[in-house]
């Protein structure tokens, strides 16, 4: 570990609940001086460790407030040191009584992701648990929240973990033919015995790999994107889709002129459906640039829905759509429209229809994007390490033959990717970037 990644000996403190009016606040104070700090505010001998009990908060011999408190000696507490959580009534002035007597014992406001950069350094959790929990802390959905406890439980790291262990195997093959070749118990071409090994582990990275859009959606949402011709029902579509008039509903073609979103959740996942620009020859400057910006919506989409005027059927906007897009033919009230194979008759006036899109929508949500069995790479960070792994295993793969003294150093080069995947590499740069995104407090 780098000097820099050196755990400080600050004692720190934090409110650890969301800021504002509430029930109750708690603080939490981590370092060799939470005990400290928690007998400068009490005046009293400590509590047993892992025992709440209440304690009147004094400060300057006046009474600040009547608190819960629990003290967790290290290394058996979230940050692997001693740590003191205070609970008080959350009131404003209690908080900021509570904050200025622990700044008055020396303990410093702790920086954004501290405490759990702390946890991290002191071997409590590797980087991805700790990338996990920031995203339960964020979660907004279920399908969210499913997949962040999955990697802050561990999920992420036991897979990385055997890939590492199938790194380090054919390593040791290579490694053995290198330094042993006069060896009678060491096979001849040993290293060619790290073939089958490779491939399989490289077959399983690029399957996680593949992977790596749906887990990124769940974390970030998805996007779908509603195209079509002028006055087809796009915003009237939108608008039942929100449950409100997010989007101007007009007679006159080209009313939308820019991208108008509205963010739903569907089959758990946090989706952002955006309204469009009708896709047409346009004539002044204004409305070129939003048939343009709706030709890259839709193009950056996970999903289009392409809404058709079934009384004036146009072709126009089919030529966008992909595998698992979905072809409305709105109005159907007005006429039977004439329908291609998989579109989807629907009046958005009458609601004929609508019910059996939301649920084409749910499933498509559901069957593409929700989180695996398994957990995943959900960070970019994730991919570019594997990405890098797997790179390093290819040329130590093709190399076991003729070069293994330089297919060692591509198996070394993969296992450095991987130990950087865990956060057990020399990374400055990268932990000051995860934790720098973390609330204070955790």
């Amino acid at each position: 570990m780098s000097k820099s990644n050196a755990v400080s000996s600050d004692t720190i403190f934090a409110l650890s609940s969301a800021p504002g009016r509430a029930g109750v606040s708690v603080f939490r104070v981590s370092g060799e001086g939470a005990d400290g700090v928690l007998a400068a505010l009490t005046g009293t001998a400590l509590p047993s460790p892992r025992m709440a009990v209440t304690r009147k908060l004094l400060r300057g011999g006046e009474l600040i407030d009547q608190a819960l408190v629990v003290r967790m000696p290290g290394p058996g507490s979230f940050t692997g040191e001693d740590v003191v959580e205070i609970m008080v009534h959350g009131s404003p002035a209690v908080v900021e009584a509570v904050a200025g007597a622990m700044l008055a014992t020396g303990a410093r406001q702790a920086a954004p992701g501290e405490f759990t950069r702390r946890a991290f350094l002191n071997g409590q959790m590797d980087l991805m648990e700790a990338e996990g929990l920031a995203d339960l802390i964020d979660a907004d959905t279920e399908a969210q929240r499913v997949q962040a406890v999955r990697q802050m439980e561990g999920g992420l790291s036991d897979r990385a973990a055997g890939w590492k262990e199938a790194v380090l195997d054919a390593l040791a093959q290579v490694e053995g033919e290198i330094d042993f070749p006069d060896e009678a118990d060491v096979p001849d071409r040993l290293s060619r015995e790290a073939g089958p090994g490779l491939s399989a582990l490289m077959e399983g990275l690029r399957g996680a790999l593949a992977g790596f859009g749906r887990g990124e959606r769940v974390r970030e949402g998805l996007r779908i994107a509603v195209i079509g011709a002028p006055n087809a029902g796009k915003s009237s579509l939108i608008n039942w889709l929100a449950g409100r008039e997010a989007a101007i509903v007009s007679d006159i073609p080209g009313t939308t002129r820019d991208v108008v979103e509205v963010q739903l959740v569907l089959a758990g996942l946090p989706v952002r459906v955006a309204d469009t620009a009708g896709l047409r020859e346009a004539v002044d400057a204004v409305e070129v640039e939003g048939v343009r910006r709706a030709r890259l919506e839709a193009e950056s989409a996970d999903i289009r829905v392409l809404v058709v005027d079934g009384t004036a059927p146009s072709e126009e906007g089919r030529q966008a759509l992909r595998e698992g897009d979905l072809v409305v033919v709105n109005k159907s009230d007005c006429v039977g429209p004439a329908l291609h194979t998989g579109d989807l008759a629907v009046s958005v006036k009458t609601g004929e229809g609508l019910d059996a899109l939301l649920a084409w929508l749910e499933g498509e949500v559901a069957e593409r994007f929700s989180p695996g069995r398994d957990a995943g790479l959900t960070r970019a960070r994730h991919r570019d390490c594997v990405e890098r792994a797997l790179a390093a295993l290819k040329r130590g793969a093709a190399r076991l033959d003729d070069a293994p003294e330089l297919s060692g150093e591509d198996l070394r080069a993969a296992l450095l990717a991987m130990e950087e995947l865990s956060g057990r590499a020399d990374m400055d740069a990268v932990l000051d970037r995860v934790f720098s995104r973390f609330c204070i407090g955790k």
